[in-house]
């Protein structure tokens, strides 16, 4: 289930983007985080399992006037290659049907 990011989930937020190879320096992780919210058009999600109801992936994106714009995707390395980033995307294409990817 794709959840909009809240300030309760910026610890979470932060350990899942610091699987991304380019945020695992604590200070470009911050900075990432401070980017994502400095402008409305900039958005974070969160996935939570239907299984075991624990938040395990994070996407974040840049909306523009026709598409979306995925800047990060990432998921806990315990839930890899069960097609989760598959399912993410499809609920961002449904919450933005009118926007382009």
């Amino acid at each position: 289930m794709l959840l909009d990011y809240k300030n309760d989930y910026e610890k979470i937020s932060m350990g899942l983007l610091s699987f991304v190879p380019d945020l695992k320096d604590v200070s470009r992780l911050q900075d990432e985080m401070d980017w994502y919210q400095s402008k409305e058009n900039r958005k974070l999600y969160l996935w939570k399992s239907e299984d075991t109801q624990d938040i395990i992936g994070v996407i974040g994106v840049e909306i523009g006037n026709d598409m979306i714009l995925l800047r990060h995707i990432s998921i806990n390395p315990s839930f890899r290659n069960e097609g989760i980033s598959y399912n993410m995307l499809e609920a961002l294409e449904r919450r933005f049907l009118q926007k382009k990817y």
